[in-house]
């Protein structure tokens, strides 16, 4: 069992950068994955980035490099990822998963653990 917590969210101007936290505990191992997504009300989970718990591997989706930034605290067994220059299109809730099994994999379903969801807002 893998228990997951996401926080940071809030309300955001456009252009500024934010940073969320996944407080992560239970079964992960040096190898485990854990993704990040987002979801705006009506539309599909989208895919953003994942880490290996390990912190040695990290993956975005394409359209996600450059202004999304996935890391590891080891000390603080906490996933972040970090949104810059953040644009209203930003504004989703925003969810952190575990238990993929591989470093690239971005669909949702493959993920068995979730965290309940942090609520990101960015107005221009």
């Amino acid at each position: 069992q893998v228990r997951l917590k996401e926080s940071g969210g809030g309300l955001a101007q456009a252009g500024e950068t934010l940073r969320l936290s996944c407080a992560a505990s239970g079964r992960l191992f040096s190898s485990s994955i854990v993704g990040w997504f987002r979801q705006v009300s009506g539309k599909e989970r989208e895919y953003l980035a994942a880490i290996r718990w390990s912190g040695d591997g990290m993956y975005y989706a394409d359209s996600k490099k450059g202004r999304f930034t996935v890391s590891r605290d080891n000390a603080k067994d906490t996933v972040y990822l970090q949104i810059e220059d953040l644009r209203p299109d930003d504004t989703a809730v925003y969810y952190c998963a575990a238990g993929a099994s591989r470093l690239t994999t971005a669909v949702a379903r493959s993920y068995p653990y979730w965290g309940q969801g942090t609520h990101v807002t960015v107005s221009s």
